[in-house]
């Protein structure tokens, strides 16, 4: 075997990177630096990552098939999922991240506990890259400083990404979640047993949506909102919780998380040999904020894009077959994107367009597109008959809001 690849980040993305070179035999080094890591996060992944992602029953904390949507003027709708067999999966990270890290190294992956520093870029096409870093396996937080010399580099570490910095990848605009994990008493718990909350508001986000999602034994709360007003997020967090506060009175706080979510793509996710996935190639969409999937799914598409081009690891690849990855991605994700990114642009401007919003929700039609849509990862054509539909609540519901609106 000719080909090294170290993937830098030990989550969804990383790991899913890791399986798919190890399988195929590549030589391959997977980092991450806090193995216990609960990393802040809603938690929803769609069903179609339980099954092509071959993730067990035991790491889903509850399977949600009721949403409840409430309005800025606390209007809530009921959205149910008909079919038994279907759900959005909720998981503790922690647990997630741990299952897909420990099946790659199961299945071949070299697993270094380990913080990146520093990655030396080669002066041609088939030189090394070196990897400086602190190795943390002997438990000690400073750990022994080491170096590694490989082929590719897989940049899967977030959206504070060193890697994306060695290269020069570009910045991006990003949002802010905050969260509160709330452990709450037994019979405010059972409320959320297969039931999840969004709220909508300029009182909880001015850009974003707030959440209630249930865990194995408590509820994430949270919201999110942009940079440009960040300062706010914590008043923002009180008004996700006062609008909750009666369901989730008697409740605990034991876990206050943050963390930065990426708005748009970076302006280079590959270049030379080192490709950028999940977080650190900003494949968070718009409007739901969903990330998961996404960064598993992008890593998953990177790495069988080097099996392919380097025939096992027989060979090095070069910058353009690693851009086909990208070609690839953007082919098969591109109108997703674009179509969440003009949800989010129309409905979450105003508490007048976010009433809309939640009156759109009440449509069955508009309910199947959506979980179609969200469920399976693909974007459903609406026969004529109900697009026009859709398109004509959608403007009633326009005009309704701004009656509607606090």
């Amino acid at each position: 075997m000719v080909l090294r690849v170290a993937v830098v980040g030990g989550g969804p993305a990383g790991s899913s990177a890791a399986e798919v070179l190890a399988k195929a035999g590549i030589e391959t080094y997977l980092f991450e630096r806090k193995l216990d890591n609960a990393k802040p996060c809603g938690g929803a992944i769609p069903l179609c990552m339980v099954s092509e992602f071959d993730l067990p029953p035991e790491i889903i904390d509850r399977r949600v098939r009721k949403m409840k949507m409430i309005s800025p003027s606390d209007i809530e709708v009921d959205i149910n999922l008909d079919n038994q067999d279907e759900y959005i999966g909720m998981c503790r990270r922690e647990v997630l991240d741990g299952f897909l890290r420990d099946r790659a190294a199961k299945l071949g992956a070299n697993l270094i506990n380990g913080t990146m520093y520093q990655l030396d870029l080669p002066n041609n096409s088939t030189d090394p890259y070196t990897l400086h870093y602190a190795d943390h396996s002997n438990g000690n937080a400073t750990g022994v400083m080491k170096t590694l010399k490989v082929d590719v580099v897989i940049g899967a570490d977030g959206a504070n990404s060193r890697v994306a910095k060695a290269i020069d990848a570009g910045d991006y605009n990003y949002a802010i979640a905050f969260q509160e994990r709330i452990r709450l008493p037994e019979d405010k718990m059972a409320y959320y047993e297969d039931l999840a909350e969004m709220y909508v508001g300029t009182d909880v986000s001015p850009d974003f949506y707030a959440w209630v999602f249930p865990k194995y034994d408590h509820v994430a709360v949270g919201t999110g909102t942009m940079k440009v007003n960040k300062s706010m997020i914590k008043d923002l967090q009180t008004g996700i919780r006062t609008r909750a506060a009666r369901k989730l009175e008697g409740g605990k706080i034991i876990k206050v998380e943050a963390h930065p979510i990426p708005e748009h793509p970076r302006p280079r996710r590959v270049v030379g040999r080192v490709a950028l996935v999940g977080d650190a190639a900003g494949t968070v969409t718009k409007s739901s904020g969903e990330g998961i999937y996404f960064a598993a799914k992008s890593a998953r598409m990177c790495a069988e894009t080097i099996v392919e081009t380097t025939n096992n690891g027989q060979r090095i690849p070069t910058e353009d077959d690693l851009k086909l990855y990208l070609k690839r991605w953007d082919k098969k994700y591109g109108m997703t994107y674009l179509v969440l990114d003009l949800l989010q642009r129309v409905f979450y401007r105003t508490d007048a367009t976010r009433e809309a919003f939640v009156e759109m929700c009440s449509d069955k039609d508009v309910q199947r597109l959506t979980f179609d849509s969200y469920l399976y990862k693909t974007v459903v054509p609406a026969n004529p008959l109900i697009q026009m539909k859709i398109t004509a609540k959608t403007i009633g519901s326009l005009l309704r809001g701004s009656a509607l609106a606090p």
